[in-house]
C-alpha cells in the first residue's frame, strides 16, 4: 500500500488513493421524539426567531409546514402593521425629505465657514451668476431670434421656445404665411442650440 502524502491542510493528496471507502456520513437525527429517520429538512421553531430552526424528516416537515400559520395569535391591528411594513423589507424609513429638512443653517442654528461664497445666495439672497458662453455665429443668431442674452439659462431658453412656438403657431395666427415662417425660424433656431449641447 502507498504512504499517503499529506498536504498542510490535512488532506490525503496521493494520484491514487487506497480505495477503501469513505466513512459514511453520521446522520442527523429527526427532532421529533421516537422517529427514527434522518433530519434533513429545516423548519423555523417560532415566528420570533426565524433563524432558529428544528431539523425533521420530510413526513414530520409536511406535517409542521400544514400547521404552520405564522399570523396565529395576532390581532388584525398587528397583522396589517405587518403588511405595511413588508413593503419596505421591515427596515426604518422616512418621510420624503424629512431626514435632510433640518440642515439649512437658519433651522439648526450651524453655522459653517464659506470664504468662498459657495453658499452666498443662500446667505445673502444673490442672484446665480450667469454662464459665460463663447459661441459661434450660427448659435449668436439663435439667440436673437429667440430674443434672448447668451447668458440665458437651460429653462430661460426652454421657456421661450415654448412661448414663441405657441404665439407664431399656424393654428393661433389663421393660417398667416409670416406667422409660419417665424416659427420656422424659431424651430431652427432652437435645434441649433439643442445641437450645440446648451438645452
Amino acid at each position: 500500500m502507498a504512504k499517503a502524502r499529506i498536504s498542510p491542510l490535512g488532506l490525503d493528496i496521493r494520484i491514487k488513493p487506497d480505495s477503501s471507502p469513505a466513512p459514511a456520513p453520521k446522520l442527523r437525527p429527526c427532532a421529533v421524539e421516537g422517529c427514527r429517520e434522518e433530519g434533513a429538512y429545516r423548519v423555523p421553531k417560532s415566528r420570533e426567531n426565524l433563524s432558529a430552526y428544528l431539523l425533521l424528516c420530510l413526513a414530520h416537515a409536511r406535517e409542521h409546514n400544514e400547521k404552520w400559520d405564522y399570523f396565529a395569535g395576532m390581532s388584525e391591528a398587528e397583522i396589517e402593521h405587518f403588511r405595511t411594513e413588508a413593503v419596505v423589507g421591515h427596515r426604518p424609513t422616512w418621510p420624503l425629505g424629512k431626514r435632510a429638512a433640518g440642515f439649512s443653517f437658519g433651522r439648526t442654528g450651524t453655522r459653517v465657514e464659506d470664504g468662498y461664497a459657495v453658499f452666498a445666495e443662500d446667505d445673502a439672497g444673490a442672484q446665480p451668476r450667469r454662464p459665460v458662453r463663447i459661441l459661434s455665429q450660427l448659435q449668436r443668431q439663435a439667440f436673437d431670434v429667440l430674443n434672448l442674452e447668451s447668458s440665458a439659462t437651460l429653462n430661460e431658453i426652454k421657456a421661450r421656445y415654448k412661448e414663441l412656438v405657441k404665439r407664431f403657431h399656424p393654428d393661433a395666427n389663421g393660417g398667416d404665411r409670416g406667422a409660419e415662417e417665424r416659427l420656422k425660424q424659431v424651430i431652427k433656431a432652437y435645434g441649433v442650440l439643442r445641437a450645440s449641447g446648451l438645452t
